[in-house]
């Protein structure tokens, strides 16, 4: 309760302090914070902390606070954190400088970089920052390929941001054709805001009647005039008036949005003006009217359907006629306010970040030399983290189309370009567009978008030529495919696409295997051979046929409950490193998930089995703690299996099982337990330190590179030290280790041999021996 109270009267302090320091606009202060996250080095895209902030509309400043912390207090040296910052989308980064999958394009995000010892932070300030969501993701260096076992201490970094913004709450509207009056003084800028329809084709906005105040300077107002947001990649339009009036004009502005325009003073003086904005909007399509059964039957298939009156503007232009499957059909005629061709796009939501748009009239667009074609994408924030794809294709079927032709494309967000030729480049007033291009020697075109912005993408199609006209084709036939994928072709033979989740956001990524690297796992610049491959698989599942002699030992000595746990071990591990392979050199026999959880089980209780038997107790406690221990570490895999403490607990309480009795036995026998010196100098070190060597490999040595040789390595020392390690067979054993009492013969039969109440063989237990 105390804590919400701070919260509130800060938020009143704050909100006080800034509504008071400007005459136009009122401002107040927004914070926000997300926790802490650990930090890992850079792998792949999943070791990325991806954070997600949102600033409203109207925002003036936007502070960010970037704070680092060391989660240990030894020594781990300095190390460099990258902190990427993004708008509209997760950043696309590459910080290893990989390769792209082919026709793959991507805008760099700002970096930051923050030399961390103990703690550190650094501060990122953007004035009139573009609304909407932005995304900061965070990471150490590249990763050395040293495999870290779960749970012993390591170098930590905890990374931190925090949002402080100052919003206007009271922004004038500069409307359509009006005149405004403002002030702007050299700490208080003029902000307005503007709506831009959609179809508007160009907007400008005119300060003019300019004087100081003061009556310096009369004449020469030197104001500096923006349109437009700051993104870390985009800054807004930005004119240097001088003179008593100046103007500045967008053409092809962004379209259905609101436009931030900014008049700040270029000189210590405060300046009074007036200021007006005019837009055109000349690209309308044609009106369709309330009636959506044209719509429907369109969607059913019906190619009978009625055509409908425009219930709009009639001086707008008409629709495209004889769409499906022709491959040229012919354009109604544009009237002459007219310069666009319209075409509506079923959207279809097909899985999690996967989305198909298609022509609602059929897979075919017209596209003529005289108007630009255009069609519409809608992305939504839940569309960000994949891919958008587009692949344009050139239908030539029944049309000819001459060598010095062809269909130039532009996919723009925000607003489209409705003037494409060869030399103009494929860029809107604020933001830019990727251009493809295909004629008869190139009918094909691939883009794709990784981490596409949160917008509406435009997709502008027009016949263009190098003479003067087209000859007699006029009129081509294309087909746009545009879809969001989750990852880049599914990540390649030798990737895998994972769904990552930061809190509510859903995003993909590649993770890639047997050395192949990059976006789309198509860096083969590292990439492991088939036969390097094929080793790393033999060795791997061959190494646990070291545990034969483990078993045969075991059998030997009457351990049959441990042989068996032996075996168990051997199978799974054998087939759960077939599986675990990368590459093409695997096998799987059921689920991996299956497979590694009774890996890891059997090899836990290899080691509690062989601790006990060690301990030499009387079958009844040894036979529970087998059974007790073994539901334990059951049930502790399934809570964590790769925690430290799923292998240090079992030990440590087979060890103190083991050493308790044998400080029994040497009290009890005034003597040290083993009493053979042969026993400790040929079995007991020896085990000890095949132990001791293999627990040091795997936790220390194993890296990505020598995994093959060490984890190897690994399972001949643990089944090396199995051997050495097993107590000699109990001198009053009976054969094969079956329960005393009983006998076996071939003819499947047994027969107690009881004396009254008690069986004959009665013999003491090794513990009860004194010697």
């Amino acid at each position: 309760m105390d804590f919400c109270f701070l919260r509130c009267l800060l938020y009143v302090v704050l909100t006080a302090w800034t509504s008071g320091d400007d005459g136009q606009v009122t401002f107040v202060s927004e914070l926000s914070s997300k926790p802490a996250q650990k930090l890992s080095k850079y792998g792949w895209y999943g070791n990325v902390r991806l954070q997600r902030f949102h600033i409203p509309e109207e925002t003036a400043i936007a502070r960010w606070l970037f704070s680092v912390t060391k989660g240990h207090s030894f020594n781990c040296g300095q190390h460099n954190v990258t902190i990427h910052i993004r708008w509209g989308a997760p950043p696309v980064i590459n910080p290893t400088g990989l390769l792209f999958p082919n026709a793959t394009l991507w805008s760099p995000s700002l970096s930051l970089i923050l030399p961390v010892t103990s703690h550190s932070s650094t501060t990122y300030n953007l004035s009139s920052p573009a609304p909407g969501d932005w995304y900061i993701g965070a990471h150490l260096p590249e990763d050395d390929g040293r495999i870290e076992q779960k749970g012993f201490p390591s170098c930590s970094y905890f990374f931190q941001p925090q949002l402080s913004i100052r919003r206007a709450v009271d922004t004038p509207i500069l409307q359509q054709g009006t005149l405004l009056q403002q002030t702007a003084a050299p700490d208080r800028p003029a902000r307005l805001k503007l709506y831009i329809p959609e179809f508007a084709s160009s907007l400008s906005v005119s300060v003019a009647d300019c004087s100081s105040e003061d009556g310096a300077d009369v004449g020469n107002c030197s104001l500096v005039l923006r349109l437009g947001s700051f993104t870390p990649q985009h800054s807004p339009a930005t004119v240097n008036c001088s003179g008593i009036s100046c103007s500045a004009a967008l053409s092809q502005p962004p379209w259905d949005t609101w436009l931030r325009v900014v008049v700040e003073s270029d000189h210590n003086h405060t300046v009074t003006f007036s200021i007006v904005s005019n837009f055109t909007v000349g690209c309308k399509p044609k009106s369709v009217g309330l009636t959506a059964d044209d719509d429907i039957n369109k969607l059913r298939g019906n190619s009978s359907h009625s055509n409908s009156t425009s219930a709009g503007n009639s001086t707008v232009d008409t629709d495209a006629v004889g769409f499906g499957n022709k491959s040229a059909a012919l354009l109604t005629p544009l009237l002459a306010s007219a310069c666009v061709w319209s075409f509506p796009v079923l959207y279809e939501e097909v899985d999690i970040l996967s989305l198909r748009f298609t022509p609602v009239n059929g897979p075919n667009v017209s596209v003529s030399n005289t108007h630009p074609s255009l069609l519409t994408y809608p992305l939504h924030t839940q569309a960000t983290g994949g891919t958008l794809n587009l692949q344009l294709t050139l239908n030539t079927t029944n049309v000819t189309l001459g060598n010095s032709s062809s269909v130039v494309a532009c996919l723009s967000p925000w607003a489209p370009v409705l003037e494409l030729n060869n030399s103009r480049p494929c860029r809107t007033a604020l933001f830019g567009g990727y251009g493809v291009s295909v004629n008869v020697s190139a009918p094909k075109a691939v883009v794709r978008l990784p981490f596409p912005q949160s917008t509406t993408w435009y997709l502008t199609l027009q016949l263009t030529c190098n003479s003067s006209d087209c000859g007699n084709t006029s009129v081509v036939s294309v087909v746009p495919e545009v879809s969001v994928s989750a990852c880049v072709e599914d990540c390649g033979t030798y990737g895998e696409c994972r769904l990552l989740r930061s809190y509510s956001y859903l995003y993909a990524a590649c993770v890639c295997k047997a050395g192949w690297s990059g976006w789309g796992c198509t860096d083969d610049s590292s990439a492991q051979s088939f036969l390097r491959q094929v080793t790393a698989t033999l060795l791997l599942t061959l190494s646990n046929l070291s545990f034969l002699p483990a078993i045969v030992v075991a059998v030997r000595r009457c351990y049959i409950t441990e042989a068996s746990v032996y075996l168990f071990t051997m199978f799974f591990s054998t087939f759960y490193h077939a599986c675990d392979q990368p590459g093409v050199a695997v096998m799987c026999i059921m689920d991996y998930d299956t497979l590694q959880y009774c890996d890891f089980l059997g090899s836990v209780c290899s080691i509690w089995v062989t601790i006990l038997c060690m301990a030499r107790i009387r079958d009844t406690f040894k036979y529970t703690l087998f059974m007790l221990g073994a539901l334990l570490i059951a049930m502790s895999m399934q809570l964590d299996r790769k925690g430290l403490w799923n292998l240090l607990g079992p030990v440590l309480c087979a060890i103190l099982f083991m050493v308790s009795a044998w400080v029994y036995r040497g009290v009890r026998r005034r003597h040290c337990y083993p009493p053979s010196w042969q026993r400790w100098v040929l079995y007991l070190i020896p085990g000890a330190l095949c132990a001791l060597i293999g627990v040091c490999l795997y936790i220390f040595a194993e890296t990505e590179d020598n995994y093959f040789y060490t984890h190897s390595l690994w399972h001949i020392l643990v089944a090396s030290c199995v051997v050495f390690l097993l107590p000699p067979k109990e001198k009053n054993r009976e054969a094969l280790g079956w329960s005393r009492g009983w006998s076996w013969t071939w003819s499947w039969s047994w027969r107690p041999r009881v004396c009254g109440y008690t069986l004959c063989e009665s013999s003491k237990d090794e513990l009860y021996t004194v010697t």
